[in-house]
Formats: structure tokens, C-alpha cells, sequence
């Protein structure tokens, strides 16, 4: 066995179909989708294991990409594509915080299959003696990918009728005393905004599937990134940060509606409009959002040559919210031909306030105190990086740890001075919906 990662790339031809890769999640002879970063059907699927790095702490961050960098930088790969996310490419979920029990990771896939732009390709990595052909390529995909099929076979119409959802570390009116505590905390000028959340238990009758879950995910949740490492799941609205070359893209989401919650629209308005009148018309949304815009602008800073903002933002419609929205772009600096990795604009912009709140330290520490909980991979980094440093990383909302009949979802609203604690425990109910409707749960 070799010490040296050999990776081989091919391409597979094109897809036009309007499932793409979310096609196989529901396959029941392939093997199990161990890793997973699908939108609108392109992205990267992961299946086998061949490296793994695990950390905890402050650096984990910094550790997993001199990981990276160390295998990567000596990998023997024959890639044709040369295109992001082809050749070596490596799967990771970081914990939301650094003093958190959940290891962060890094997985190096046997095989990943990747669609981008209707162009499939795979690649095969080993640590074998001799590199892969390109006809181990093709039959390691015809092996452990022998029958693609549609995503409407996932068995999404069956009710999980016997499961009980729980409360998790807090109960709702423990909850909403903390989020009130919260609203007192920004009142007296220790912070200008938290993010607090909380987490329930679902009991399945049966084991969960895993690709089930993805399946549903990634044919409802069509706009969003739709990911599995491990056992943390869920499809995520918002790209902490996206690099290809030298050009850095994010998309940052504060201000929510619950698309249930309709009863002020008037009889002339669509729903967009009565949204953009909700949302955008909002004093407090639009608070919160500039929190999270200039929180992200400012992190960037240090990284780019110019930063771009919408300066208004839109509204992102899914299936059960509307959000508040803009999208953020950054041409990154060149310094002697060096330019920052995906891994390393990560380190540099988690949390966001999105997810944290403004200052950041005296919001961490106000979230400890307030929350009891470990989020674990929850609003943490989800996402992929390649040999180049391009790469995609999403924030790890939307979803739950999945373990055998059990999961723990996890949700959580920004806090500022107009916060109701009822309304905030609402929106986390309609940010549960999408996994609890991807396990078959009635809501």
C-alpha cells in the first residue's frame, strides 16, 4: 500500500435530465451516498472512503487544510476536466463552535460522481501501488452505480405515523425565556444581535435511510444544497462562501417569513409581493439582514481586491419560507501567486452573523450561556474542496444528525431588540419542516 493518493478523472458525457445526480440518491441497489452536495441536480456525490482526517478545537480550520494541502500537494492525479470539483476532492462538516464535542472532517471519497453544467464525469482515488485506469474508473461507476432512477420512487408519500417528535435540550417555554433574555441582553448594549436555537428528537418506527431523506431534500428543496457527510443531513439555503479561481460568491440570508403565515396578504397581492412588503418592508428584517451583509463584507476584506453586494436584497422563495436575501461577490487577491483557499476563507468568516450575531465573541458567549445546547454540525461549514482550493461551503442549517431510528434536527432565529420569543419559536416550526417532511413526519 502506497502513502501517495492516486486520483484518476474521466468524463461520463452529458445529462440533460432535469433530476441530474439527485437520480441515484434513490437507487436501492447502489451502495450507500456517504457524502453528498447536490443543487438543481449538479454537485458532487461521494461513495467509499479512502482517508479521513478528524479535529476538534479553535484550529480545526487551519489543521484540516494543512491536512488537505499535505495529501493533495502529493497526489498523483491524471485529470482531464481540470474543472472544479474534478480530482481529488474531499467532503467536510465542521462543528458551529470550537468548544463543541462533534469532530469536524475531512473524507476523501473512493469514487465521486460530479455533474456541473449538464457534463458528468467521476473520479476514482486509491492509495494502491498503481493509479487508477480510466477503465477502473468506468467499471467502479458501473459497479457501484448499476441502475439510476427517479427521484419520485423514494417512497416520499409514506407517513412515519408511529414517530414522536421531543422536546431536545430546552422545552419551548424554556426556549422562549431564553430568546427574552436575549432581547434584555441587547437592550442593556452588550451585543447588537444573537442567533439562538434549538433542537428536537425525533423516534422513527424503523431505521432512517439516509438517501430517502437526500432524495426528498434535493426534489423539494430544488434551490437549496442538499448534503450529507456522515450522519449530518439536511439541504442548507445559504453558501457561506463559494471559490472557483480567483472569484468568491456567498449568499447570506436574515429575515424570514413562514409561507403558512399568510394571513395579512391582501386580496390584490401576489404572494412575492406580500412578501417584499413582510419582509422587505420590515424595519427589524432589514436590521437584521444589514447585520449579516456588513458582518460577511468585512471578513471578506482582508481576502479581495473588491467586494460586491446587491444593494437590495430579494426575496428567496422555498417551499416553506420566504427569506430575505443577497448575494455577495469577491475577486480574491493574488499574492504571488498565491491566492486563499475555499478551507481558508472559511476559517476567516465563520461564524457569520447569520448564525452567531453581532459582536461576534460577546455573542458566542451569550449563546453558550442561553442555548445549553452543543449544536454540533449544526450552522457549522458543510460542504467540498478540490486539489485547487476551489470549493463550496455551505452553512450546516436545514438539517439533523441522523442515527439509526432517532434524529436530532436542530433551528434557530436571529435575536435583535424587536424580537417576540413567540413569533421567533414559529419560524424555528416552519425551519423543522423540511427534514420533518423529508422523514415522513406529519407537520
Amino acid at each position: 500500500m502506497s502513502s501517495t493518493l492516486k486520483s484518476t478523472t474521466v468524463p461520463l458525457g452529458e445529462d440533460a435530465s432535469e433530476d441530474g445526480l439527485a437520480a441515484f440518491l434513490a437507487d436501492p441497489h447502489a451502495p450507500a451516498v456517504a457524502l453528498s452536495w447536490i443543487r438543481r441536480g449538479s454537485g458532487l456525490l461521494g461513495f467509499g472512503e479512502v482517508a479521513r482526517f478528524e479535529v476538534a478545537g479553535p484550529e480545526r480550520f487551519m489543521l484540516a487544510e494543512q491536512w488537505w494541502r499535505s495529501l493533495s500537494l502529493t497526489a498523483q492525479v491524471d485529470d482531464v476536466l481540470g474543472l472544479p470539483g474534478t480530482g481529488p476532492t474531499a467532503f467536510g462538516s465542521f462543528a458551529f463552535s470550537k468548544t463543541s464535542s462533534y469532530a469536524s472532517r475531512l473524507v476523501v471519497p473512493e469514487l465521486v460522481i460530479g455533474q456541473r453544467n449538464g457534463l458528468r464525469w467521476a473520479t476514482l482515488s486509491t492509495f494502491d501501488e498503481a493509479a487508477p485506469s480510466e477503465d477502473d474508473v468506468r467499471d467502479a461507476v458501473r459497479r457501484m452505480l448499476p441502475r439510476p432512477l427517479s427521484t419520485h420512487d423514494d417512497g416520499a408519500q409514506r407517513l412515519a405515523l408511529d414517530a414522536a417528535v421531543r422536546p431536545g435540550t430546552l422545552g419551548e417555554v424554556e426556549w422562549m425565556a431564553a430568546v427574552q433574555e436575549g432581547v434584555q441582553r441587547i437592550r442593556s448594549g452588550a451585543v447588537e444581535k444573537i442567533v439562538l436555537a434549538r433542537d428536537v428528537a425525533v423516534d422513527l418506527p424503523s431505521e432512517v435511510v439516509p438517501e430517502h431523506v437526500l432524495a426528498r431534500l434535493a426534489r423539494q428543496y430544488r434551490e437549496c444544497w442538499t448534503y450529507r457527510v456522515d450522519g449530518f443531513v439536511g439541504a442548507t439555503p445559504e453558501m457561506l462562501i463559494q471559490v472557483v479561481g480567483r472569484t468568491a460568491q456567498a449568499r447570506v440570508l436574515a429575515g424570514t417569513l413562514d409561507r403558512r403565515d399568510a394571513v395579512e396578504r391582501t386580496a390584490d397581492e401576489d404572494e412575492t409581493a406580500y412578501a417584499e412588503r413582510v419582509l422587505a418592508g420590515s424595519a427589524k428584517q432589514r436590521h437584521e439582514h444589514q447585520i449579516a451583509i456588513d458582518s460577511l463584507v468585512t471578513a471578506l476584506e482582508p481576502f479581495s481586491e473588491a467586494t460586491d453586494a446587491h444593494e437590495e436584497p430579494f426575496i428567496l422563495e422555498l417551499p416553506n419560507v420566504w427569506h430575505l436575501a443577497s448575494d455577495v461577490k469577491a475577486e480574491l487577491l493574488d499574492a504571488e501567486g498565491h491566492i486563499p483557499s475555499s478551507l481558508a476563507l472559511v476559517n476567516a468568516l465563520h461564524p457569520t452573523a447569520a448564525v452567531c450575531g453581532t459582536p461576534t465573541q460577546p455573542a458566542g458567549a451569550i449563546i453558550r450561556e442561553l442555548e445549553h445546547l452543543d449544536r454540533g454540525p449544526y450552522a457549522g461549514p458543510v460542504g467540498w474542496l478540490d486539489a485547487a482550493g476551489n470549493g463550496e461551503w455551505g452553512i450546516g442549517l436545514r438539517g439533523g444528525l441522523l442515527e439509526g431510528a432517532t434524529a436530532r434536527l436542530f433551528a434557530g432565529c436571529g435575536v435583535v431588540e424587536g424580537s417576540v420569543p413567540e413569533s421567533e419559536l414559529a419560524e424555528t416550526w416552519a425551519k423543522f419542516r423540511p427534514m420533518l417532511e423529508a422523514l415522513g413526519v406529519r407537520v
